[in-house]
C-alpha cells in the first residue's frame, strides 16, 4: 500500500483542504441538534419567539457555510482523485514499457488492460468519495455518539452499546468482502480477454462462421463475472438491514427511556430530541457504510493488483559494468558473434537454442533457414537483448552485448518482426515511428529502399494517408514493406528481418535486398525462400535449436542433404542438378 500512497504526495495540500472543509460540514451537522434543543427548551416551551429567531438564524447561517464548504470540497476532491488516477495510470504504463518479454509473460494482456482502466478507476473513485462523502460517515458516527453523551449520558448509553456492535460487524464484513471483490476483478480480466480476442479475430470469426460459438464463450465468461459480483454484493447488502435494526431498536429505547426521564425530571424534552436527532444522523451515516465497505473492499483488491505490477522486478536491465558510449565514438560496426549460445524460456526446462556458434561479419547478409520451432525467432530476440542468453555469449564488435547500454544497443538495430504491427495514424507517422526526429527526406528515402514509395504516392493523401487499426486498409505485402521502411529510417548498423518478406513477390523482394546492400549494415534475414538465401553471403540452417549447417549457397547445395532437400522441394530435381553442376 505504501506504493499507492506515494502517488498521493503531490496532492497532500488539496487533500488537507478537502478534509478541512469536510470537518467544517461535520461541525455544523453536529452543532445543529444542540441549537435545536435550545430552540425547543428556551424558545418553544418558554414561548419566546426571539430565542427561536436567534438560534434559527444561526442554524441557517451555518447551513450556508456548510453548503459553500461542500461545493469547494467537491472541487478539491475531484482535483486530487483525477490527478491521483492520472499519475497511477502513467506509472503503470511506464512500468509495463520497461518490462522484458519474461515479465510480460507473467501477466495476460487483458489483465494489464483491466488494471490500467477498471482498477485505477476504482481507486480514483474511492479517493473522491472518501474525501467528499466517506470520511464524514465514520466521523459523524463518532462525533454524534460523543455529542449525545455530552447532552445526556443516560439517554446515550443505548447508542454507546449499539454503535460499537455495528462497527465490529462492519469490520467483519469488510474482511469477508475483500477476497470476493478480488475474484470479481479476475472474472473481469476473463471478460476482457474474450472480448479482446474476438475484436482482434473478428474477420476469422466471420469467415469460419464461429459467431455463435464465440457468443456462447463470451456469455459464459460474462455470467461468471455476474455471479461473482452478485455474491460479493449480496454479502454487502445484508449489512444495512442488520445495522438499521440495531440502530432503530436503540432509538426506540431512547424514546421509551426518555419519556420516563422527562416525567421524572432527569431530562428535558430538548435533550431527548437532541439525542434522537444524533441517533438518526448516526443511522444515516451507517447507511453510507455499506457503500464504504463496497468501495474499500474493491479498492483493496484493485490496489493489490496494481501494486503487483508496480513492484514487479524488471529482470532485464543494464548490467553494472555496462558502459555509456563516448559521444566521440562512432556507431557500432555491426560484427556479430555467437559463442556457444544456449537459451531456454523462463519457467521451462527445454533449450530452444543449443550451443549455437557463428559469425556475421559487418556489412554482410546472413540468411537463416529452418523448420517451424527450430529457434530462428528466438535467436533474433537475443541480439537486441529482448531476452538474455541462458549460456554462452553474444558479441557485437568483440564486446559482450550485456556490457553495452540497452538504449545504445537497440537504437542501432532495425527489427522487423514476423507479425507486422502498424499503428493507427498516417503512413508518415508509422515510418517515422522508427526514428522520432526523422525528416521528410529520410522518410521518403526509407520508403524507396523498402519499395513502397510508388504505392504511397498513388494514395490520394500520399504519406498523410491515415491507416486503420493495425493497417487494416493495406495488403499484407504493403504492411511488410512499411514495416521494413520503419526499420530502415533509423539507418541501423544491424538489421533483423524475421520472415518479413514472406508476402512479397520475388521481384520486389530482390529489389529490397539489393537496396539493403547499399546501406552497408549487417543483415540477418529469416526466410523460407531459397531464392532469398541464394543472395546471402552466408546461410545458417537450424534444426531443433542446433546449428546443423553453415556456409554459402554453393557450399550447402554441394554438401548438405537438408539444404538439398529444401532446394529440391522449391525448384525441383532438375534445378538442383543444374545448381550442383554450376559449381
Amino acid at each position: 500500500m505504501a506504493v499507492i500512497f506515494s502517488y498521493l504526495k503531490r496532492y497532500r495540500l488539496f487533500m488537507v483542504i478537502a478534509i478541512a472543509l469536510t470537518l467544517v460540514e461535520l461541525t455544523v451537522e453536529l452543532l445543529q441538534p444542540l441549537f435545536m434543543a435550545k430552540i425547543i427548551n428556551d424558545g418553544i416551551l418558554q414561548e419566546d419567539l426571539s430565542v427561536v429567531i436567534y438560534w434559527g438564524s444561526i442554524m441557517i447561517g451555518l447551513s450556508l457555510v456548510a453548503f459553500a464548504a461542500g461545493i469547494i470540497n467537491s472541487f478539491y476532491a475531484a482535483h486530487s482523485s483525477q490527478g491521483f488516477g492520472h499519475d497511477i495510470r502513467n506509472g503503470l504504463f511506464e512500468k509495463i514499457q520497461s518490462f522484458s518479454f519474461t515479465n510480460l509473460s507473467h501477466f495476460q494482456t487483458s489483465s494489464l488492460i483491466t488494471r490500467m482502466t477498471n482498477d485505477v478507476n476504482v481507486l480514483q473513485l474511492t479517493l473522491f468519495t472518501g474525501l467528499r462523502i466517506m470520511l464524514r460517515a465514520p466521523l459523524l458516527v463518532i462525533g454524534g455518539l460523543i455529542m449525545a453523551l455530552v447532552v445526556n449520558v443516560r439517554l446515550a448509553l443505548l447508542l454507546a452499546v449499539a454503535v460499537p456492535l455495528s462497527l465490529l460487524f462492519l469490520i467483519w464484513i469488510f474482511k469477508k468482502g475483500r477476497p470476493l471483490f478480488n475474484i470479481v476483478q479476475q472474472k473481469l480480466d476473463g471478460v476482457n480477454r474474450v472480448m479482446r480476442e474476438n475484436l482482434l479475430g473478428i474477420k476469422l470469426i466471420r469467415a469460419l462462421l464461429r459467431k455463435d460459438t464465440e457468443v456462447d464463450r463470451f456469455t459464459k465468461s460474462n455470467q461468471e463475472l455476474m455471479g461473482s459480483t452478485v455474491s460479493a454484493l449480496r454479502l454487502m447488502e445484508i449489512t444495512m438491514p442488520i445495522i438499521l435494526l440495531l440502530m432503530n431498536v436503540s432509538i426506540l429505547g431512547v424514546l421509551w427511556f426518555g419519556s420516563f426521564q422527562v416525567n421524572a425530571g432527569g431530562a428535558n424534552v430538548g435533550e431527548v430530541v437532541a439525542v434522537i436527532n444524533y441517533a438518526t444522523r448516526i443511522s444515516g451515516a451507517f447507511s453510507v457504510f455499506s457503500m464504504i465497505i463496497i468501495f474499500f473492499s474493491r479498492a483493496r483488491a484493485s490496489s493489490e493488483r496494481i501494486v503487483e505490477v508496480l513492484n514487479t522486478e524488471v529482470d532485464l536491465v543494464d548490467k553494472e559494468n555496462s558502459k555509456e558510449p563516448n559521444k566521440r565514438i562512432e556507431k557500432l560496426e555491426g560484427n556479430i558473434t555467437f559463442r556457444k549460445v544456449s537459451f531456454r524460456y523462463p519457467a521451462t526446462d527445454r533449450d530452444i537454442l543449443k550451443a549455437v556458434s557463428f559469425e556475421a561479419e559487418r556489412g554482410s547478409t546472413v540468411a537463416v533457414l529452418g523448420s517451424t520451432g527450430s529457434g530462428k525467432s528466438s535467436m533474433f530476440h537475443l541480439i537486441p537483448r529482448l531476452y538474455d542468453v541462458t549460456d554462452g555469449e553474444i558479441e557485437i564488435d568483440d564486446k559482450d552485448i550485456r556490457t553495452i547500454k540497452l538504449d545504445h544497443l537497440r537504437k542501432q538495430i532495425g527489427y522487423v518482426p514476423q507479425e507486422t504491427l502498424l499503428f493507427t495514424g498516417t503512413i508518415k507517422d508509422n515510418i517515422a515511428w522508427g526514428k522520432e526526429d526523422a525528416t521528410d527526406a529520410e522518410i521518403i528515402e526509407a520508403a524507396k529502399k523498402a519499395q513502397i514509395h510508388e504505392t504511397i504516392s498513388k494514395f490520394t493523401n500520399g504519406y498523410n494517408t491515415v491507416l486503420g487499426q493495425k493497417g487494416v486498409n493495406l495488403s499484407g505485402g504493403q504492411k511488410q514493406r512499411l514495416a521494413i521502411a520503419r526499420a530502415l529510417v533509423r539507418k541501423p548498423k544491424i538489421l533483423l528481418l524475421d520472415d518479413s518478406t514472406s508476402a512479397l513477390d520475388l521481384k520486389t523482394e530482390a529489389k529490397i535486398l539489393a537496396s539493403l546492400r547499399e546501406l552497408q549494415c549487417t543483415t540477418l534475414i529469416i526466410t523460407q525462400k531459397i531464392s532469398t538465401a541464394v543472395e546471402a553471403d552466408k546461410i545458417l540452417i537450424l534444426d531443433d535449436g542446433e546449428m546443423i549447417a553453415e556456409g554459402t549457397h554453393q557450399d550447402l547445395i554441394t554438401n548438405d542433404s537438408l539444404y538439398q532437400k529444401i532446394y529440391r522441394s522449391q525448384f525441383g530435381e532438375e534445378a538442383m542438378y543444374v545448381a550442383k553442376g554450376s559449381e
